[in-house]
């Protein structure tokens, strides 16, 4: 069976109807099996023992979150040569314009050596209902890919 790890920072009801549409999304195939870890509770076994990975995270001061970089600084060493070319999609809730998060990212996920599956989904200004619809496509998406051996 394939593992599709999806870390998400949701401290918020409606980043947990983020998170909980991307699990929906997910819940397409039966030979992928989605692990679902906070950023706190996912560590570097998760990463090396999963075939795809979807990050979810919120905009904070104009970066990625700190519990999701916290993420990233557990991880980063312990992963950089045992995951290069990992397939991922990341979605980023933000209240300004993201791009300092999608930066952030870009730059993480460059130097990990990772591979986007898809550009990441910025979910910008006020909550709207079209967002939901978006991060469970996205997270669709990922998994149709993962289970078609596509990446």
């Amino acid at each position: 069976m394939l593992r599709l790890l999806f870390v998400c920072h949701a401290p918020s009801e409606n980043t947990r109807r983020l998170r909980d549409a991307a699990v929906a999304g997910a819940n397409i195939s039966d030979s992928v099996q989605l692990i679902l870890r906070d950023t706190l509770a996912a560590g570097p076994e998760d990463v090396m023992a999963a075939d795809a990975l979807l990050i979810g995270t919120t905009e904070n001061f104009g970066s990625i979150a700190g519990l999701t970089k916290d993420f990233f600084e557990r991880i980063y060493y312990p992963c950089l040569e045992s995951t290069e070319g990992m397939p991922f999609a990341a979605f980023v809730r933000a209240g300004q314009d993201g791009h300092g998060s999608l930066q952030a990212i870009d730059r993480i996920t460059t130097g990990l050596r990772w591979r986007p599956v898809q550009p990441p989904l910025l979910l910008h200004g006020s909550f709207q209902e079209t967002f939901v619809e978006q991060v469970s496509t996205l997270s669709a998406t990922l998994t149709a890919g993962l289970d078609a051996g596509i990446y």
